[in-house]
């Protein structure tokens, strides 16, 4: 037995809670999607947005600020909102793939620092930044221990794989370009314990799921995928790992329509891309740099992309002939959508508008 493509992305959109909004609280949403894109600080807000039944941003506010929801350095070595217990799982799990990707790289061999010397620089950080302190002064304190080192820089190596944790400055978003950072308490564990623990996360939140998808969503090798799932009570059909007891749904159950955040996770959460974004499109929503544009979804799927009108309301980019039907749905969402950003940003995402040229466009409209 093996699952068709359409079971794979009503299994996505259930557990993502995209099917429905939910009437679930913050946290709960965030331990169930397990882990929120947070590069573009506007992003988990749209993301509790698209899957929390009345949600309040100021909740998200509250979460953050009270430190029950971090913003850190985790997969993929960028910025994701966690739980607190999670973030404690995941900071081991990725710790060797977040040093490597900065201890191993030839600047930082260029600075002319040992690891070791590194290490006793990240003490120091560590002990100065249990108050939040400014990237400015985090920087001071490292030149006066390593002087001057040339570009990047020893923040640069640092930043990847401290335990530290973004503070909330102000803003529409709670981060504003001011970035503040704190020491995180995190109780030590056993790599390859909490390896296999991100791994089980990663599944109720996203699977079924390849060694291939976990590999794409943590970029941790698959040897080390593959040796941490002996430690685990999976169900495994075909070439996709599961938690026991989670049941896919029928490949027909409908999907509402979405108009979803800049690098939303479920579009980068797996090797097979396809999963959510049509191979014909991956190009046009995840740019030569990484960046991963505001998408439509129709029946579970990308169709195009959405940003901001002048006027105030939402333009959408379909990239294939959408029925009146589905543009109905969309318009739907999208004047819920000009009420959420116009009590903070309506023009969110304004610094990414070169992106719209040279899209597969087959039909524009504000909505």
């Amino acid at each position: 037995m093996t699952y068709t493509a359409r079971q794979l992305n009503r299994a996505t959109l259930d557990r993502q809670m995209l099917l429905r909004r939910e009437p679930v609280d913050v946290l709960t949403a965030v331990e169930r999607i397990v882990a929120i894109q947070a590069q573009e600080p506007a992003s988990p807000y749209i993301a509790l947005w698209n899957r929390i039944e009345g949600f309040d941003p100021a909740d998200l506010d509250q979460a953050f600020t009270s430190g029950a929801i971090r913003k850190a350095a985790l997969m993929r070595i960028t910025l994701h909102a966690v739980t607190v217990a999670d973030h404690e799982v995941f900071h081991h799990a990725m710790l060797p793939v977040l040093r490597a990707s900065r201890l191993n790289d030839k600047r930082f061999r260029a600075m002319g620092l040992t690891i070791e010397r590194a290490d006793e620089v990240l003490a120091h950080l560590l002990e100065f930044a249990a108050e939040p302190r400014t990237k400015p002064e985090l920087e001071e304190l490292l030149h006066s221990h390593v002087g001057d080192v040339g570009e990047p820089g020893i923040w640069w190596a640092l930043a990847a794989y401290a335990p530290m944790v973004r503070v909330p400055t102000g803003g529409p978003w709670a981060f504003g370009p001011r970035l503040s950072l704190q020491t995180a308490v995190i109780e030590r564990r056993e790599r390859m314990a909490a390896l296999a623990e991100m791994l089980r996360r990663y599944l109720t939140g996203f699977g079924p799921a390849t060694i291939a998808d976990m590999n794409q969503f943590t970029m941790v090798p698959r040897t080390s995928i593959k040796e941490a799932l002996e430690r685990l009570d999976l169900v495994k059909t075909g070439d996709h790992y599961d938690v026991p007891d989670r049941t896919v749904p029928d490949e027909d159950t409908p999907a509402p329509p979405r108009l979803m955040a800049m690098w939303d996770s479920t579009l980068l959460a797996y090797a097979d891309r396809s999963r959510i974004i049509p191979d014909q499109y991956r190009k046009a929503v995840i740019r030569n740099n990484g960046d991963t544009l505001p998408t439509l979804l129709v029946d579970g799927h990308v169709a195009g992309v959405w940003r901001p009108a002048e006027d105030g309301g939402i333009e959408a980019t379909a990239f294939h002939a959408l029925s009146e039907e589905q543009w109905a749905g969309l318009a739907e969402e999208a004047r819920a959508l000009r009420k959420f950003l116009g009590d903070r940003d309506p023009q969110v995402y304004r610094r990414f508008n070169r992106w719209w040229t040279g899209l597969p466009v087959s039909d524009v409209r504000i909505l």
